[in-house]
């Protein structure tokens, strides 16, 4: 495909980010168009931004793809309602108002143990979430699973929490005795295997992990 036209919603994100820089360097790619709240100080020729109410969403310009890279922590959103509302509640609402824009193709930022019977409420929201869009009319949905993420939280100005730091040394100390889809994985490599799968995917696909490793 040439001349794609992309949606980017989280681009400010550890992964969403990195799935920016990719996009922009992608010559098949001709405008990217990003959702946020706020205004963001990037620049580039490819871009076009929008600042929005995410439970509001306006009309979008024609679109081919979709990234859906919008997530936060209940500790960040103050409640389980508010993260479900980011969660969940606006990365439908991107979906749908992409799909309406002509969007045939979706690529979702995960988590491992993503499962809507999941007894965990982080899990079982994101369970709920690929439920959802698996619903949708699209040629193809790429869903990445990672494990703990790796990469520069602090460059992006994000805090890093204290479990979270814990549970990234322990899983990379552990890495050798660890099954595959247990390492944590670079952002990065979440960013390239979605860019990588979403324009020529066909139909839905899981990937875990263990096989983000290998973008």
């Amino acid at each position: 495909m040439t001349h794609r036209k992309v949606l980017v919603a989280g681009a400010t994100g550890l992964v969403g980010s990195h799935i920016l820089q990719r996009l922009q360097q992608d010559d098949t790619v001709s405008e990217i168009h990003l959702l946020s709240r706020r205004k963001l100080p990037l620049q580039h020729a490819k871009l076009h931004m929008h600042l929005v109410d995410f439970s509001h969403l306006p009309k979008l310009p024609q679109l081919d793809e979709i990234y859906l890279a919008l997530g936060t922590t209940i500790k960040q959103a103050g409640s389980r309602q508010a993260f479900e509302a980011i969660d969940l509640d606006a990365n439908l609402a991107v979906a749908n108002a992409g799909l309406a824009a002509g969007a045939k193709r979706i690529g979702l930022v995960s988590a491992m143990g993503a499962d809507i019977d999941s007894m965990l409420f982080y899990n079982r929201i994101k369970g709920e979430l690929e439920a959802e869009l698996s619903t949708l009319p699209l040629e193809a949905l790429v869903i990445a699973r990672p494990s703990f993420l790796l990469g520069d939280r602090e460059a992006l100005k994000q805090p890093q929490r204290r479990a979270e730091k814990l549970g990234i040394l322990i899983f990379t100390l552990l890495a050798p005795l660890l099954p595959k889809h247990l390492r944590a994985v670079e952002a990065s490599k979440v960013a390239a295997c979605l860019a990588t799968l979403v324009p020529v995917a066909s139909g839905e696909q899981v990937i875990l992990s263990g096989d983000i490793q290998h973008y």
